[in-house]
């Protein structure tokens, strides 16, 4: 295969090094730290988008425009400060998605299954949630007076989404139908029910999940005949109804399609509830343009809503669906799933200002994806590796999983990939292990940031901590002495006071 050799100016020294420098300079210039109040706060959530998965998006983005591809740079590379963040759960060395949320979101290590309750909660137990429940900062920041809003291609009730406002010890209790009877008898909520009860007033609520707010069996507003997509509550409660009602007289709107969504006049609509599957959104890959909204323009509508409010905004972003795309083996629409929410992130930046917001891109863990094979330059992330198996004699793609559906024997033998379509949308990748469900991989993820404060966010780090800095850097939440009146520079009397602190020690000394 040859792939893509390198470009004239890339045999000539001189390119490498005037990018270097270019690069150096940029660099350079960081040495002014942005020390502002950040005003808002926005925060993206690869779901399962673990740096393997960064890296291949990366390429896939740049070859969708015609590139090679590896030299591309995704709108969260261009963000000046890159950490490292540990994603352990307090009793799982490899992570889910409901433990790290609360971690994120809420501050807090927590175990796995739970959302927005303290380590000292149990996993499916009711009684263990009451006098355990944590806040988020999405939370706090609705209590300081900004906006909030939460954008996720999940179902609203999913384990990201929900840490921001729920406090359950089971993530999958999505409505009461869910539920065990002995727990909605000992007085736990379901998490649909908690969305509309625990902050009443979310400014903007977009993503799939209408089922888990309708009453059982009542038919879905778009797939009416299909019976999976019916309501799901038991209690007979129409929570997206009671919505409309408590919000008609404040600018309160409710949508089901793209048509309805990009009607709306954003400086009309002070609250938006956007549900536009009954579970979670289709595969960017497979979504009718025509009929459901894409991340970047459901994040677009949420911007423009909530930077209305003087105090300015708090809003969450999830790209849930990269972590379904690793979990089925389908690295194509994992991938797509990702550069999606790049361009997302790429939005928002155009709609917002360096100056006055703190923005922050990560994942909740990893997933066992990978690449290699000694791909030449410019191979197609979805090709194969440029030899064969000096084992079995056969092909093999340059993507393979550590375990999952992928893994298939054809007359007890590996399967020859060469003769399936290998680079088909749903195409699941070989796996070394069989399993149902491919499964998370367990190592740190990678944490973007710009904005004021960025740079707080620097080395190998708990998860729990990202919260911590992005209240600090907004004087949200706790330890707000530092945001002294009128200061634009909250990080600056803690920095005088260190200072302070060592002359005194140096005088003690000498």
């Amino acid at each position: 295969m040859i792939g893509f050799p390198a470009s004239k100016q890339e045999k000539d020294p001189r390119f490498w090094n005037s990018w270097a420098q270019k690069t150096l300079n940029n660099a350079l210039m960081l040495q002014t730290l942005n020390q502002n109040k950040a005003k808002n706060l926005i925060f993206f959530l690869g779901d399962g988008m673990g740096v393997p998965t960064v890296t291949a998006a990366r390429i896939l983005k740049g070859q969708l425009k015609g590139q090679s591809g590896e030299e591309t740079q995704l709108e969260m590379e261009k963000f000046p400060f890159v950490s490292l963040a540990k994603t352990y759960n307090t009793n799982a060395q490899v992570a889910d998605s409901a433990g790290t949320a609360t971690a994120f979101l809420c501050g807090v290590k927590a175990n796995e299954g739970t959302v927005g309750v303290s380590a000292a909660a149990v996993r499916s137990q009711c009684n263990t949630t009451q006098g355990n429940e944590v806040k988020s900062i999405l939370s706090w920041a609705k209590d300081a007076g900004k906006s909030v809003g939460i954008v996720t291609t999940t179902r609203i009730t999913h384990a990201t989404p929900s840490a921001a406002y729920a406090h359950s010890v089971e993530r999958d209790w999505y409505s009461d139908n869910e539920m065990p009877a002995e727990a909605v008898q000992a007085g736990c909520k379901d998490i649909a029910r908690q969305l509309m009860e625990n902050i009443p007033n979310i400014d903007v609520i977009m993503g799939g999940g209408r089922k888990y707010m309708s009453p059982k069996n009542q038919s879905d507003v778009e797939y009416p005949d299909v019976a999976k997509h019916n309501g799901t509550r038991k209690d007979g409660r129409n929570l997206v109804q009671e919505w409309i009602d408590r919000t008609k007289d404040q600018k309160g709107h409710y949508v089901w399609n793209k048509t309805q969504l990009l009607s709306l006049n954003p400086s009309n609509v002070d609250y938006l509830l956007a549900l536009f599957e009954p579970g979670d959104m289709t595969y960017d890959l497979e979504r009718n343009t025509e009929t459901d909204p894409s991340l970047t323009e459901m994040v677009d509508v949420a911007i423009k809503i909530l930077k209305k409010n003087p105090k300015g905004f708090y809003l969450l972003v999830e790209g849930g669906r990269i972590d379904h795309g690793h979990h089925e083996g389908k690295a194509k629409q994992a991938l797509y799933e990702a550069v999606e929410m790049d361009r997302a992130i790429g939005r928002a930046d155009l709609m917002t200002s360096i100056h006055d917001t703190l923005t922050v891109v990560t994942a909740d863990h990893s997933h066992v994806f990978s690449f290699g094979g000694y791909t030449v330059r410019g191979n197609t992330i979805f090709g194969l590796a440029p030899m064969l198996s000096d084992v079995d004699q056969k092909p093999f793609t340059a993507i393979l999983y550590g375990n999952g559906p992928g893994y298939k024997l054809v007359n007890g033998v590996r399967e020859n990939v060469s003769t399936v379509d290998y680079q088909e949308n749903n195409y699941q990748a070989q796996a070394a292990v069989p399993l149902t469900m491919e499964t998370h991989g367990g190592e740190d993820v990678a944490v973007f940031a710009k904005g004021p404060l960025a740079h707080l966010l620097h080395g190998v780090q708990e998860q729990n901590y990202i919260p911590h800095v992005m209240a600090y850097a907004s004087c949200i939440g706790q330890n707000r002495e530092h945001c002294s009146k009128g200061s634009g520079a909250p990080g600056l009397r803690p920095v005088l006071s260190s200072i302070a602190t060592l002359l005194t020690v140096i005088l003690i000394l000498c």
